[in-house]
């Protein structure tokens, strides 16, 4: 999953899913608790600010005993002062309303941001069962803020007489976005409306909370124990080690043990020859979290419905149509057009690809029709045969650290002038993470950031960005960047070796990475990658296309013993061979946006549905449902669309990429890997954040709206703009 994104910190703050509240403790229940309190408060490290640099949460000090309390006492002074900012006797002005409270809740956003990136990718039991306790009350502690009326009286005065105050464009723009959230998280509604929104706001949080948690179960339920090394065949020593060290840590000594990935397909069946076992890990990943303890069905089914009732309440159709009000798409026939223009292009290159497939078993002896645990393996012999390419050949080229630092790092450099300097003396929550300090072209330190790429045991599957400090100049913050992915480790004292795809998938997330480094953002509510769904995939894909510059390849794509460089013909075939498979890739992908956009267009009155009958007829519907080449995720597993971040959100990524390919094509078509185009990208693009609406921010950077031509030469649908 290539998301992400601000994590869940600021948003478990400001979250639009509450509840109500619990019943105040009594005088002497309080007084009882004193002593503890006090005690907890000099011990905790959140209690105060770190003393590292930028603020950086100190690992070494945090235990999880220290995230209960911290949370309790930032939510008690958070609400204080959200009270004295609502109950000022004064008449609401900019500065005593918005930014009191830009500057409000500081403990509770430390302890948040620490906590919701550590249960994402370092969760434990104890983890879990704190965070199963916070949902409903970080969910009422949201809508005790957005649905206090004396506090929405003063935003409304100031939004009112907002072009008669003299604010600057970022100021106005603040209350703006602010009087948005609270009319959209139900502000304006009758009290006994409020009541209803609440109740749905305690339900679905605490939903959301149990769909990712039976997810994060899943991913080691449902890894597949192999009994010989001979099942194995077609995979390499280095990956047969690591299955038969998984299998150790996991207590099967002398088995081997595959784990399933976040997605529908699985990167390891492209080199299984044993078809048995192909479609044993195929059908793990495909029926995750449809039956057990673990079981998403009905979970799922219910998100869907009370989000659809939540729109309701405030006034839209459906959830869709609440949700993209506010994204440059605006509506979801805008987006259903978008995704249905290109299905028939995209199924016809897909029956194109499965004829060549299904030729190829033939050709191997096979005496079956494609299945989807087939697709891969064939599919790579069909590439081989056309492009003459070994995967296992390329990855000798794409050695994990000098793809980063001579590769991504460089690029950085190149671009933007940055440079990442390793800092080993700052704590970190895991002994795979390593952190750097980035610096400007002029010396100045304007970043950290944490380095966390390797799959382990508690890591929710996936590639995304976070954040342990938010920019702000208002609060003198500066970012504390985080990026995660997983990738397969190889066995100590080996080198890891990637895939192309994870090549780019690195350079997506310092897209992601530098759009929180680079921001240069008054208010902590505007910073960063606050924008719109479908704008803030856009520069992390915008970053992708750099990893095969010429000048940027030829600095990182070595041999890992020899240190020569990639042959010159091997790269023209992992280039060439980039657009085989698009059609599989892009069915997969559409397939889950419109699975997406289905569930979540809803009317309140439907009744719960079937996930698999759904599911099966929206694909029907929308004429995407060949068999071989399901969803990339499929409705009990759709982080994405089910866990709430990207609701009727997933097809956002398409949408990114059209603003992506235009941009760079356009610095391409101007002097391409410069300075001045890097600064004139980072000051319109990366620096602003949400500090003015993200389509003036385009047009600043590009001069005019993007086109598609630049998107269907990436795709390798077209070869030039007319």
């Amino acid at each position: 999953m290539r998301k992400t994104l601000l994590a869940t910190a600021i948003g478990a703050v400001l979250s639009l899913s509450a509840c109500s509240d619990n019943t105040a403790p009594t005088q002497q229940a309080n007084q009882a608790a004193a002593p503890a309190v006090a005690e907890v408060t000099v011990s905790n490290p959140f209690f105060k600010k770190s003393t590292l640099p930028f603020e950086a949460p100190n690992f070494a000090e945090i235990k999880d005993e220290h995230f209960l309390p911290a949370f309790e006492e930032g939510m008690k002074q958070h609400m204080a002062e959200i009270e004295a900012i609502a109950n000022n006797p004064e008449a609401a002005t900019f500065e005593n309303t918005f930014v009191a409270m830009e500057k409000s809740g500081e403990l509770l956003t430390r302890v948040s941001r620490v906590f919701y990136n550590l249960t994402g990718t370092d969760s434990n039991e104890e983890r879990r069962k704190i965070q199963s306790e916070l949902a409903p009350r970080m969910a009422a502690h949201s809508d005790n803020i957005n649905l206090n009326p004396a506090l929405f009286a003063r935003i409304e005065s100031v939004y009112n007489a907002r072009n008669d105050l003299g604010l600057d464009a970022e100021s106005k723009r603040l209350v703006e976005v602010y009087y948005e959230r609270f009319v959209r998280s139900g502000a304006k509604l009758s009290e006994e409306q409020k009541t209803a929104i609440r109740a749905l706001n305690e339900e679905h949080s605490t939903l959301t909370n149990k769909f990712g948690q039976n997810l994060l179960a899943e991913t080691r339920n449902i890894a597949v124990i192999v009994d010989t090394v001979e099942e194995l065949d077609g995979l390499s020593q280095a990956q047969i080690t690591a299955a038969a060290n998984a299998a150790k840590e996991r207590g099967h000594d002398g088995k081997f043990l595959l784990n399933i990935t976040n997605t529908t397909r699985q990167p390891i069946l492209t080199s299984l020859n044993n078809r048995e076992l192909r479609q044993r890990v195929w059908e793990a990943s495909a029926n995750r979290a449809q039956s057990g303890e673990n079981d998403n069905t009905a979970i799922v089914a219910r998100l869907a419905q009370l989000r659809a009732e939540r729109a309701k309440l405030l006034g839209y159709d459906n959830w869709a149509a609440y949700t993209l009000e506010t994204n440059m798409a605006q509506t979801p026939q805008a987006v259903y057009d978008m995704l249905g223009s290109m299905v028939p292009a995209v199924v016809a290159n897909t029956q194109q690809e499965q004829a060549a497939i299904q030729a190829m078993i033939r050709e191997k002896g096979g005496d079956f029709e494609v299945q989807p645990w087939d697709w891969e393996y064939y599919a790579e012999f069909v590439r081989q045969a056309k492009y003459d390419l070994d995967e296992n050949e390329v990855k000798k080229y794409f050695e994990f650290n000098r793809v980063l630092k001579d590769g991504a790092f460089y690029y950085l450099n190149r671009f933007y002038g940055v440079r990442f300097e390793p800092r080993p003396d700052l704590p970190v929550y895991h002994p795979d993470v390593e952190v750097y300090e980035v610096f400007d072209a002029d010396g100045t330190s304007i970043a950290l950031f944490y380095a966390d790429y390797f799959a382990r045991e508690g890591k929710r599957g996936g590639a995304w960005m976070s954040s342990f400090v938010g920019q702000s100049h208002l609060t003198g913050q500066k970012p504390v960047v985080v990026n995660v992915m997983n990738i397969p480790k190889a066995p100590a004292g080996e080198p890891t070796l990637i895939s192309y795809d994870h090549t780019t998938t690195i350079f997506h997330e310092l897209g992601h990475g530098v759009h929180g480094i680079f921001s240069n953002v008054k208010y902590p509510t505007l910073a960063m990658t606050a924008v719109s769904r479908d704008f803030v995939e856009f520069p992390s894909t915008f970053e992708e296309d750099w990893a095969q510059h010429p000048e940027i390849l030829a600095n990182y794509a070595k041999h890992y013993q020899t240190g020569e460089a990639i042959p010159a013909d091997l790269l023209d075939k992992v280039m060439r061979s980039r657009s085989f498979n698009q059609g599989f890739d892009t069915l997969e992908y559409i397939s889950a946006a419109l699975l997406d956009m289905d569930w979540h267009t809803l009317s309140a009155d439907a009744p719960l549905q079937d996930p698999k009958a759904f599911e099966a007829a929206s694909l029907k519907k929308h004429g995407v449902d060949l068999n071989a080449v399901p969803p990339r995720y499929k409705t009990n597993f759709f982080s994405h669309s089910m866990g709430g971040g990207y609701s009727a959100g997933y097809y956002a990524y398409m949408w990114s990429e059209i603003l992506a390919a235009d941009a760079f094509a356009h610095v391409q078509k101007n002097g391409g890997l410069t300075r001045e185009n890097g600064d004139h990208y980072r000051k319109n693009i990366l620096a602003v954040g949400n500090s003015r609406p993200t389509m003036e921010s385009y047009k600043a950077f590009r001069g005019q709206e993007p086109t598609t031509d630049a998107l269907l030469i990436r795709r390798g649908l077209k070869t030039k703009i007319d």
